[in-house]
C-alpha cells in the first residue's frame, strides 16, 4: 500500500500523529532576557498549526536557567509559566495536529560570557578558531550528572502537565547529550565515559528518567546525530548501537540528523552529497537505511527535502515514517497543506549566500536568517522570504552583544 504524506502514523506509545510531516526544532530565542515563555511563542506556533503541519516540535528549551544556549531561550525547570506554557501547547494544537517540546542542555556549546560557566563530560575546548567564542568548560562531578539526568525529567513532567503531547531529547548538534556520547568530547575514565557503553549510559539514562516521570502513554522521542562529522568523534557505528539500546526501550520517535557546530552536517554545509544522496533529496537517508535494519521504531528525517514526490518517495522506500519541515516552514508556514494536495513550495529553499566564505560555510548565516522570520512570525507579520542575508547578518552582529550583555545582567540580578 502506498503510503501518503497525509497518512496517519502510530506511534508505540499509542499516540497517533494526522500526517507525515513535521516541523522539526528551529531556535526561535523569542523567549524573555530571565528565559520565560512569551505570547510570541503562542503566536507562531498558532500560524504554523493553521498550516496543517502533523507534529510541531519546539526549539531548544532549556532544563537548566545556569545553562542558555544563547540569549532568547526558554527554560522548563518549575512551573512558574504554567499558564502560558498551557497557551503555547493549544496553540501548537489548534489545527488539530500535535505540538511536542524539544528539551536540551547545551553542555559547552554556549556563547561565551551568557552563562557564568559552562560545563561538559571532560574539559575539552572548541578548536582554535572558534575559541573566541567558546570557552573551555569546566568536567561535571558525578553528583551534577545526576542531577541534570532529574533536570529532564522534571522538564518533561511540566510539559505533559501543561498539556503538550509529547517531548523530544534533543540529543544531536553537538549539545549535552552529544558530548557524552563522543569521544572526542567525553575523555572521562570512570563510568560515564571510555568505552562506548560508558558514553551512551547517559543518554540511556536520561531516556529512562524522562520516562519515569511522564509514565508510558506520553510520546518521547529523541534527535540523534548519524555521526559527528568529526576526526575521533561519534561515528554511525556508535549511533546505531545507542539506537537500538533506545528502541528496545521504547523510545516513540527517532530524528536523525547530524553534525555540531564545529562541523554543522545539519545545515549542509560540509561539502557535497553523493549523487544518490541529491536524487532523493535528504541529507541522512543512507543512514536511516541503515537504522532500519537495527530497529522498527518510527523514523524522521529532516533535511534536503525539496519536493512532495521526493518525500513520498522516502516514505515508501521504508528508510523514514515522518518527513521533517525546517528552513522551508519558516518562510512558508503554509506548506505543509501544499504538500499534502501534492503542490510543490511556493519558496524553494537556496543557500544563502554573502560572498564571505568563512561566514558561508559556517551554518551561522543560516540560522540567524530562518530565526529572523520566525521571529517576523511570532510578532504577527509574515516571513519575507527574499530579505537579503547580509541584513540578517548585520542586524544579528548589531544585536547579539547587546543581548547578551541583558541576558547576563537580567539573570545577575
Amino acid at each position: 500500500m502506498t503510503i501518503e504524506l497525509r497518512d496517519t502514523l502510530r506511534l508505540p506509545c499509542g499516540a497517533t500523529l494526522p500526517n507525515r510531516l513535521a516541523k522539526a526544532a528551529m531556535s526561535e530565542a523569542l523567549g524573555t532576557m530571565d528565559a520565560r515563555v512569551t505570547p510570541k511563542l503562542v503566536k507562531v506556533y498558532e500560524r504554523w498549526a493553521q498550516g496543517g503541519i502533523g507534529l510541531s516540535i519546539t526549539g531548544n528549551v532549556m532544563i537548566d536557567r545556569r545553562a542558555l544556549a544563547e540569549p532568547g531561550n526558554v527554560v522548563i525547570e518549575d512551573e512558574r509559566d504554567h499558564e502560558l506554557l498551557t497557551a503555547w501547547a493549544r496553540a501548537g494544537q489548534s489545527g488539530g495536529g500535535q505540538v511536542w517540546v524539544q528539551i536540551n542542555h547545551p553542555g559547552k556549546q554556549t556563547p561565551k560570557g551568557l552563562n557564568k560557566e559552562t560545563v561538559s563530560p571532560s574539559a575539552v575546548p572548541f578548536r582554535k578558531d572558534l575559541q573566541m567564542m567558546f570557552g573551555t568548560p569546566r568536567e561535571l562531578r558525578e553528583d551534577e550528572i545526576l542531577d541534570i539526568i532529574r533536570r529532564w525529567g522534571e522538564a518533561a513532567r511540566i510539559c505533559k502537565k501543561a498539556g503538550f503531547n509529547g517531548v523530544q531529547i534533543h540529543g544531536a548538534h553537538g549539545y549535552l547529550v552529544g558530548q557524552f556520547l563522543s569521544p572526542h568530547t567525553n575523555q572521562r575514565t570512570d563510568a560515564w565515559g571510555g568505552s562506548p557503553e560508558n558514553r551512551r549510559r547517559f543518554v540511556l539514562a536520561v531516556y529512562d528518567e524522562v520516562r519515569r516521570q511522564v509514565g508510558p502513554d506520553f510520546p518521547v522521542g529523541i534527535k540523534l546525530n548519524s555521526a559527528d562529522f568529526q576526526r575521533g568523534g561519534f561515528t554511525e557505528e556508535e549511533s546505531l548501537a545507542v539506537i537500538a539500546e533506545l528502541s528496545a526501550r521504547g523510545v516513540d520517535l527517532i530524528e536523525v540528523s547530524g553534525g555540531t557546530y564545529e562541523a554543522p552536517a545539519m545545515t549542509g554545509a560540509t561539502g557535497p552529497k553523493k549523487d544518490s544522496t541529491v536524487a532523493r533529496e535528504a541529507y541522512f537517508i543512507d543512514f536511516t537505511e541503515k537504522v532500519r535494519q537495527v530497529c522498527s521504531t518510527p523514523l524522521m528525517l529532516t533535511g534536503g527535502f525539496r519536493t512532495p514526490s521526493g518525500m513520498k518517495a522516502a516514505l515508501n522506500s521504508g528508510a523514514v515514517d515522518v518527513v521533517g519541515l525546517a528552513r522551508s516552514i519558516a518562510v512558508e508556514p503554509e506548506l505543509p497543506k501544499r504538500l499534502i494536495d501534492g503542490k510543490a513550495p511556493l519558496f524553494p529553499i537556496k543557500p544563502l549566500i554573502t560572498g564571505i566564505q568563512r561566514i558561508d560555510s559556517s551554518g551561522l548565516l543560516e540560522v540567524q536568517w530562518y530565526t529572523r522570520q520566525i521571529q517576523r512570525m511570532g510578532k504577527g507579520k509574515a516571513p519575507v522570504p527574499n530579505e537579503h542575508p547580509l541584513k540578517a547578518l548585520l542586524v544579528y552582529l548589531l544585536a547579539s552583544p547587546i543581548q547578551l550583555f541583558r541576558a547576563r545582567r537580567v539573570r545577575a540580578s
